[in-house]
């Protein structure tokens, strides 16, 4: 029932953990990061095909011909005439990303017109102003409309009788960087006209005799990712200087897509793209790169929010699980795996026309790692002070460091069979001697033996397993296995002889009284493990060879170590030994043992 409640206490937090973290990205915490990302992951510089050229409205024209508000519309009535030279020698289409609303001089715009509508080629601008309006919802109510059509500029009557019309909007993202395109702009009263990409990319084709444009999927305000084809001043830039002077002959323009508009930075019309956030775009070479999108074909496509989420979420499930109590090898190679194959995939996807949050699994993953490793290490530290707070004080540090590395495991309660040697030490005739000391005295002496008793059993790798009154248990090969248990319990028994010696002798100098040690060891099977419940439990040893060693220190004479003929026959010839004349019978055992006394330990051990 424990496991089970741990396990979905787990369940329930790794579905919370990742439930909280796709939140927040639903939310748009991490929109203008991962738009940044996104960007400089995916926009690539791709050179333009020599069919698009700008003709700019830059200095070199405003030196030469004036300041921009003091042109008459008879400018550019004379560069549609100069790329217009015949019908044999004529641009694909001509688009101005120049907005002429409203009439001027009657003369001027009749000659725009005329300069314009020759050929049928002249694509001229209009404009759309957005803002919040209340529009019937269907259903007899008004709803909040964000992006209603509140103000239209088009061109002027005779000018917009002579040629095709299309919209110039340009609308950045709410980070302020222009990715997106309006493929077409819909009118309060129903009419859509398309962008001036679009119109100019459409006539181009049909000027080649080509098939029609095969139109990008919207999303639901009608606007298609744009993949940029090069950074500002990559397109082909003439300026219209240039072409009234005739440096630039009309034949060059021939049969291409020529988009006319401003080109210097006085005249206020740049962007931050997505292709470069450094570096603001004119907006004559933003339309050249969705004419180019356009006539390539080189759709992306915005995966749906809700899928992006799950995914997001069945990920960080995964990353969640997979590092729970992990190694850091191993939690290091999944945050790797999952964060850095999601950036690979997700340009793989972009390639195939799919555009993708580049950051929402990578920052979820990489926020999983770093908490399950902070989470981790404070568990790691809660439970190196549990192990080391058990343990210190019945093994030797050696053994606790090794102990830290199982980790909880090591408390919990439960045993194993493991083969040990099992020693018991009595402090003889010390109930004598209390009778005849001062309560004080008495614990001073008793404090005295038993800290020899447990230095002799820590520092020869012992398990001090309890006191008992004026007595002590120990074991060796438990809880980590160790090649000369045997050896080890019976170095830790002579040094306890050898020890009781001398401190006899200080004892009697200060009180007049001494006592000696009686010992018992033996070698066998025992279950070892926390014995107890989960809030008291203690690490001991259980079973029969526990009982034969608690006998043997029984029947053991002051400063006699006793060990059985299993103890012996372990030993071999790295200890001296003398066997008892007669088996010694012990209580609970129907055959008397065979016991030897330790006299030592060989100097070649």
């Amino acid at each position: 029932m424990k496991g089970r409640e741990i396990n979905w206490r787990r369940m329930l937090t790794i579905l919370a953990v990742a439930g909280g973290l796709t939140l927040l990205a639903g939310l748009g915490a991490l929109d203008r990061p991962d738009r940044a990302a996104s960007d400089a992951l995916y926009q690539q510089t791709d050179a333009f095909d020599g069919d698009i050229v700008v003709v700019g409205i830059d200095q070199r024209a405003l030196e030469e011909i004036g300041p921009y508000d003091q042109w008459g519309r008879d400018v550019m009535a004379q560069v549609l005439e100069a790329l217009n030279q015949s019908e044999d020698c004529r641009p694909a289409v001509i688009g101005l990303d120049v907005l002429y609303a409203g009439e001027t001089d009657a003369s001027q715009d009749a000659w725009l017109a005329e300069a314009a509508g020759e050929y049928g080629n002249v694509v001229t601008a209009c404009a759309a102003g957005f803002g919040s309006e209340l529009v019937p919802d269907g259903a007899g109510d008004y709803a909040l409309n964000a992006e209603a059509v509140v103000a239209f500029e088009d061109a002027y009557p005779g000018l917009r009788a002579a040629t095709g019309r299309a919209h110039i909007n340009a609308m950045m993202d709410t980070d302020g960087i222009l990715r997106h395109h309006m493929l077409t702009l819909r009118l309060p009263d129903g009419e859509e006209i398309p962008s001036l990409a679009l119109e100019a990319a459409r006539r181009y084709r049909a000027y080649w005799g080509e098939e029609p444009i095969e139109l990008p999927r919207v999303n639901g305000r009608g606007f298609w990712y744009l993949p940029f084809s090069g950074l500002p001043g990559d397109i082909e830039e003439r300026s219209v200087a240039e072409v009234l002077s005739g440096e630039v002959p009309a034949e060059y323009f021939a049969g291409k897509v020529v988009l006319i508009g401003p080109y210097a930075v006085g005249l206020q019309d740049s962007y931050l793209t997505a292709i470069d956030h450094a570096k603001p775009m004119y907006g004559v070479e933003y339309h050249a790169n969705a004419v180019q999108a356009l006539l390539r074909g080189s759709y992306k496509l915005e995966a749906g929010r809700t899928a992006q989420l799950a995914v997001l979420f069945l990920l960080l499930v995964l990353a969640l699980a997979g590092s729970w109590r992990r190694s850091v090898k191993l939690s290091t190679g999944l945050w790797v795996l999952l964060a850095g194959g999601w950036l690979a995939l997700a340009k793989g996807l972009y390639e195939m026309g799919w555009v993708v949050h580049v950051l929402w699994v990578p920052v979820g993953v990489t926020i999983v790692y770093g908490g399950g490793l902070a989470v981790n290490y404070i568990q790691a530290a809660a439970e190196r002070r549990r192990v080391t707070s058990t343990f210190k004080r019945y093994v030797a540090p050696e053994i606790v460091n090794e102990l830290l590395k199982e980790g909880s495991k090591a408390l919990e309660l439960g045993g194993e069979e493991r083969e040990i040697a099992v020693l018991f030490v009595d402090v003889r005739g010390f109930t004598a001697m209390s009778e005849k000391l001062e309560p004080a005295e008495v614990v001073e002496i008793l404090n005295s033996y038993l800290t020899l008793i447990a230095d002799c059993i820590l520092r020869n790798g012992g398990t001090l397993d309890k006191f008992i009154g004026d007595a002590a248990m120990a074991f060796w090969g438990a809880p980590l296995e160790q090649e000369d248990y045997v050896l080890r319990a019976a170095r830790a028994a002579m040094d306890m002889v050898e020890g009781a010696g001398e401190l006899s002798e200080d004892l009697m100098r200060r009180f007049g009284r001494t006592v000696s040690f009686g010992i018992g060891i033996h070698v066998g099977k025992a279950v070892v493990g926390n014995v107890g419940s989960p809030k008291r439990m203690d690490y001991t040893a259980i079973g029969d060879t526990v009982n034969t060693a608690s006998r043997l220190e029984a029947n053991a004479p002051k400063g006699t170590v006793y060990i059985s003929r299993e103890t012996a026959d372990a030993l071999g010839d790295l200890i001296e030994k003398e066997p008892l004349p007669e088996l010694l019978k012990v209580k609970n055992k129907e055959r008397g043992l065979e016991v030897f006394k330790l006299l030592g330990i060989k100097k070649k051990a």
